[in-house]
């Protein structure tokens, strides 16, 4: 054993400024929940504004100060909130409690690596992830309240300080914060992609990776080369709102005053903005279809039905995401020609979608299922994936598109697609994985009352919200009351605000769940799961290097579950072949064929 397993390093450097790729893991999902915490309290707050239009509440005015009147929340202050949700939500929760965590803990151990390719650069991606955090919630605090133009920041609010009280110090720092969230970014995301690419252990040929790999090296990839484009409109954006430059600004008035702008088009900025907004989709989703695929498996004791076809369709969504923005964009006024290319391109992304579907299902099929708090997360979001990707068909398509854009419609569709199946992918992981992350069970009675008040809630919140879109309720509004064509929808909105609240508090039974499992769950067995990938052959004891002495070697693909043999008896006498089991003779590898 070398001297680098044992090193006895201070508290500094074991927690804080570490470059174990386990701990890493957990610094992001800690950091990822208690932003994703501060979200949901969020949309809890301008949830009770819109089922209770202009009523006063003791939370409201406990938690938002100078933000409120009589405890009603300001008009401009509720677009802050809906615009910080939405961010915090998709970058900092999902993209860094699936990416961050995950990616970290999972691809040394289940390739068979002793640590990232560089765990100084892990380290400074935790630390820009960060700092990211810190200056976006700092954004809060400024005069003017925080960015308000939405998560999308779509110009000229974003880009004129005088348009919107949110447009001022707050945007800045919005700016400042997702330029540093990029770099945090690119950094894991190409330590990802070489570790998985070079440090595979002896044996572990790319077609015996679990899933889960397959899933983390394809984000990273779309990750290296979407997030960039977001950078680019980012400094562009500055440049505009401090440089004077026009390239989103062209002919406006302001007051009655015309702004001394011209030649530039905020089409372009919609055009790089989704250029990674869509990818973003996939980037938060692949992680949790990876763990997905690998929990169904491990828990219906079968092998993953059609392994090559999984990755293929992985790889198709991937190389789709890229050219599907458009259909953020129907109605630019762009060329119908156009609308229809981005309608196809849209329409033909579902044709990998349901490959994924299909496998799940047939994997569950007759299967021995275990049902785990993770198992039930995971059929939960096969269920969220097929209700929100059958309404994504609808919006994908631009004739169709035209009666839905901007409503609650589109609200629905990705909170339940990207929202609900990337949060119940990660809980799925992270229930799955707990043994692993701090050497501890989870009480999976709780685990599981928490999953039926999550699911629960959220088809109670967002299902609702299709009927109010193709009432033509419209998306971000303070209050619909004003309109008296939306009065009978009032009662829609109560009945999704108090299934906001609900889900709240359900979540606090996690919280609970997680802190005190971390700290006084029983001890875990090596192999819990009774699992066949490489992570359940390392010590249950945390250490700088996975393995005493050397690393194990591979033999076989990840899913040889209730194998058996001419006689039909489980080949060596169990249900399940870790991938460290040399084949036996006539046994053929279940990746290679």
């Amino acid at each position: 054993m070398s001297a680098h397993h044992h090193h006895t390093k201070d508290f500094l450097f074991t927690y804080i400024f570490t470059t174990d790729h386990k701990m890493i893991s957990k610094q992001f999902l800690v950091t990822g929940f208690l932003m994703g915490f501060i979200g949901l309290i969020m949309s809890t707050l301008f949830r009770l504004q819109l089922g209770w239009p202009g009523e006063s509440f003791e939370m409201v005015e406990l938690l938002m100060g100078s933000w409120q009147e009589n405890g009603v929340m300001a008009p401009d202050k509720y677009l802050s909130l809906v615009t910080m949700h939405g961010t915090i939500m998709v970058f900092f929760l999902l993209t860094a409690g699936l990416s961050g965590t995950f990616s970290n803990l999972l691809i040394p151990l289940q390739i068979g690596a002793r640590d990232m390719a560089s765990g100084f650069l892990n380290m400074l991606s935790y630390w820009f992830f960060f700092i990211s955090s810190i200056i976006m919630l700092c954004s809060l605090f400024v005069e003017g309240g925080a960015a308000s133009a939405g998560w999308t920041i779509y110009p000229p609010l974003s880009a004129l300080p005088q348009a919107i009280p949110g447009s001022g110090a707050g945007m800045t720092l919005w700016l400042v914060s997702m330029s540093i969230f990029i770099v945090s970014s690119l950094l894991g995301s190409l330590n990802y992609i070489v570790t998985i690419l070079n440090m595979r252990t002896k044996g572990m040929s790319m077609t015996r990776l679990p899933l889960t790999i397959w899933a983390f090296l394809l984000t990273a990839i779309v990750g290296v080369l979407s997030f960039p484009v977001l950078l680019s409109a980012a400094l562009l954006l500055v440049f505009d709102r401090s440089f004077g430059t026009s390239f989103y600004l062209s002919d406006i008035y302001i007051g009655g005053q015309v702004l001394d702008h011209t030649g530039g088009s905020p089409i372009l900025f919609e055009h790089l903005f989704w250029f990674l907004g869509h990818p973003e989709v996939y980037i938060v989703l692949l992680p949790a279809l990876g763990i997905t695929s690998e929990i169904i498996s491990t828990m219906t004791r079968k092998p993953i039905f059609g392994y090559r076809a999984m990755i293929g369709s992985m790889m198709a969504i991937g190389f789709l995401s890229f050219i599907v923005w458009g259909h953020h964009m129907f109605l630019t006024g762009m060329n119908p020609f156009l609308g229809s290319v981005f309608t196809f391109t849209t329409l033909l992304i579902a044709i990998p979608s349901a490959v994924k579907v299909f496998n799940y299902l047939t994997t569950l099929w007759k299967g021995n299922i275990k049902f785990t708090p993770a198992t039930l997360f995971s059929i939960g979001l096969v269920s969220t994936f097929i209700t929100g990707g059958v309404t994504g068909l609808i919006l994908g398509n631009n004739a169709l598109d035209i009666n839905v854009h901007d409503t609650y419609f589109v609200i629905g569709h990705f909170h339940i697609v990207m929202g609900l199946s990337a949060i119940f992918g990660m809980f799925a992981g992270v229930y799955h994985w707990f043994p692993k992350l701090f050497g501890r069970m989870i009480n999976n009675k709780l685990g599981t009352l928490h999953f039926w008040i999550t699911i629960i809630c959220a088809y109670g919140v967002f299902f609702p919200m299709h009927f109010l879109g193709l009432a033509g309720v419209p998306r971000r509004y303070y209050t619909n009351s004003e309109f008296p064509m939306f009065d009978n929808m009032v009662d829609i909105n109560e009945l999704i605000s108090i299934f906001a609240v609900a889900a709240m508090i359900g979540q606090l039974v996690f919280f609970f769940n997680f802190v005190y499992s971390a700290f006084r769950g029983p001890k875990a067995p090596m192999n819990p799961w009774k699992a066949n990938t490489l992570e359940w052959t390392a010590p249950v004891e945390h250490f700088h290097g996975n393995w005493y002495g050397e690393i194990p070697t591979v033999y076989r693909w990840p899913y040889d579950y209730s194998k058996v043999d001419a006689n039909g008896e489980f080949v060596y006498g169990e249900d399940f072949i870790p991938q460290t089991t040399p084949l036996g003779e006539n046994e053929k590898d279940g990746g290679e064929h």
